[in-house]
């Protein structure tokens, strides 16, 4: 594997780290000059709707800048974040010269509901083993300042300081768990979604190899038989096996490609198989000696291309049954187009149901599968008359799946 060259971080992204730092480089100055502007000050002009200019004091800003330039931090450092607007609030909330009583509480409520905030995002961020440990260091510290402050009210302060810090862990820790579901429901759809795909590849190659092994096994038994009396029989024989092989080797490289190569599965200009390669599958069945009546009840129209190929799979399957194990020479597929989708059906006139019943192999199994998933019914089991019968329904429009298995044969 070739080693990747580290491309330098982009000049915006530095200048971003370097203004953050910078501002927490300046925090120590600012938490001194906001201890010591408490009393008087210039004002900010703020303009009114009567014409009025009242200003706000500018004496609020420092105290602001103290704990919201450590927020700069919580997106990369958010426990470092919340010690240093910790320890600036602290730090201000004491040593303020102010004599003024409504200019000391507002200040309190205005540093520590930030710290509250950074606490809630804290909580969010650490699991509760680091965040609840936090927020008790935070809820201490801020009941503290609140009794050495020398503003009136410390205890409506404490107390509202037990109610802010509990609701900010209680509202993180609540964000936390929402995402750790919303991760976990993703990771399960992707294994699904892995299982899914491994079920599909799965009963594609068993559908491909399968009725392909059989078909060589029928061509190469009847070859063997009848090399010697009958040379051009033989010949045809090997023929369709060889045909038969390099098919299955076509189908089987394809898939192993998309299996390696994931990206350039789209890619591929390959149709998927359909009904309209019906004839190719009587062709092969009359190879291996067994003769396909094709019965199509209702004008053929387009069908979804999931429903196309299912219903080739189907047929495929049912076909490699009969050849296999039926003993016949002859069985009968119908296809009937109906307004909401279509009805497979494969019947043969052979041994019926041996004593294993439908399900001890895994064609039926992928049959039953396809249909499932399309929302469709699907039936394998004797037949009343004789013989086998497979049946399938499959709607266009997506149906609840609803499927019934009879006892029956699978190869």
């Amino acid at each position: 594997m070739r080693a990747v060259a580290a491309r330098p971080a982009p000049v915006a992204r530095r200048v971003r780290t370097v203004l953050i730092w910078a501002g927490v480089g300046l925090l120590p100055a600012v938490v001194l000059l906001a201890s010591t502007v408490g009393i008087g000050g210039p004002l900010l002009p703020v303009p009114t709707p009567d014409g009025s200019v009242p200003g706000i004091p500018l004496r609020y800003l420092a105290p602001a800048l103290v704990v919201l330039l450590p927020a700069a931090l919580l997106g990369r450092r958010p426990l470092l974040a919340l010690g240093l607007a910790l320890a600036g609030a602290c730090t201000v909330t004491v040593a303020t010269s102010a004599w003024e009583n409504g200019y000391l509480s507002a200040v309190w409520y205005l540093q520590f509901l930030v710290v509250d905030a950074m606490v809630g995002l804290v909580a969010a961020r650490f699991p509760g083993r680091i965040a609840v440990p936090a927020a008790a260091v935070v809820l201490v510290l801020q009941v503290t300042a609140g009794f050495v402050n020398s503003a009136t009210g410390p205890v409506d302060r404490a107390t509202s300081s037990v109610l802010l810090v509990v609701a900010a862990v209680v509202a993180g820790g609540a964000a936390r768990a929402r995402r750790r579901h919303a991760e976990e429901s993703r990771a399960h759809a992707a294994v699904e979604a892995v299982t899914a795909e491994r079920l599909r590849i799965a009963r594609e190659v068993h559908d491909m190899v399968a009725h392909s092994i059989g078909v060589i096994a029928i061509q190469a038994g009847a070859g063997a038989r009848v090399i010697d009396t009958q040379p051009g029989q033989a010949r045809a024989a090997l023929a369709a096996i060889e045909q038969t092989s390099r098919d299955t080797l076509a189908g089987l490289r394809r898939t192993v490609g998309a299996l390696r190569h994931p990206q350039q599965a789209a890619a591929s200009l390959d149709p998927p198989p359909g009904l309209v390669d019906l004839d190719r599958l009587v062709d092969v069945a009359a190879d291996a000696g067994v003769r396909v009546a094709v019965r199509r009840e209702g004008p053929p129209r387009p069908l979804p291309g999931e429903v196309d190929l299912a219903a080739y799979r189907i047929v495929q399957e049912a076909l490699t049954n009969v050849v296999r194990h039926a003993g016949v020479d002859r069985c009968q597929v119908t296809l009937g187009y109906l307004p909401d989708g279509l009805r497979v059906e494969v019947v043969d006139a052979g041994r019926g149901a041996p004593p294993g019943g439908a399900g001890a192999g895994h064609g039926i199994v992928g049959m039953r599968e396809r249909v499932t998933l399309l929302g469709g019914r699907f039936a394998a089991g004797s037949h009343p008359e004789g013989g086998f019968r497979v049946a399938a329904r499959l709607p266009a429009d997506g149906g609840r799946a609803s499927v019934e298995m009879p006892a029956g044969a699978d190869g």
